[in-house]
């Protein structure tokens, strides 16, 4: 267990950054590369018609968010701009990606939380003006406001972490 030294808070073995706070855990000259394994992985399942559909997995794939709490990978395709957050009854506008099935509302993550976009080479993240917040790295996004990300950061949306994976351009 790693405890935080800013707010205290007792952090699983290995993170890099607090889920209470979001601050660094970790120094800079501390942190190691892991490898990600996909063997145990479930495949998204198919929906029914008029359901939401999940990115699927393919040879144009440009980004994959990593949720770090569950191990598990959301590729992202097809599209270059994605909304994501969580479905709720009688919610008249849906998110292109629902985070509800990962403890999104337990989590603090708005109806409409967030928006990510490939924008040439740019990966560009914005907060939709949700109610618990979004950080790239610990640190509080701006709402409305587009921040450039890269391989490897962690978004966190209220508390639901996610790093962002970059396909490498062939």
């Amino acid at each position: 267990m790693i405890i935080c030294s800013n707010c205290k808070h007792t952090n699983m073995t290995g993170a890099m950054f607090c889920v209470e706070c979001g601050a660094q855990l970790i120094g800079r000259d501390t942190l190691t590369t892991q490898t990600i394994t996909t063997e145990n992985l479930g495949r998204v399942s198919k929906r029914k018609t008029g359901e939401i559909s999940q990115p699927v997995e393919g040879e144009d794939a440009w980004a994959n968010l990593h949720l770090l709490d569950t191990g598990q990978v959301l590729p992202l395709s097809s599209r270059s701009e994605f909304t994501m957050g969580r479905i709720s009854e009688g919610q008249p506008i849906m998110p292109d990606i629902d985070l509800s099935p990962y403890q999104a509302y337990a989590a603090g993550v708005s109806r409409l939380h967030a928006v990510i976009k490939r924008l040439g080479a740019s990966i560009i993240f914005m907060d939709l003006g949700s109610a618990n917040g979004t950080f790239v790295n610990g640190a509080r996004l701006m709402p409305n406001v587009e921040h450039v990300i890269k391989h490897g950061d962690i978004v966190s949306l209220g508390k639901l972490r996610i790093q962002i994976l970059v396909e490498k351009n062939g």
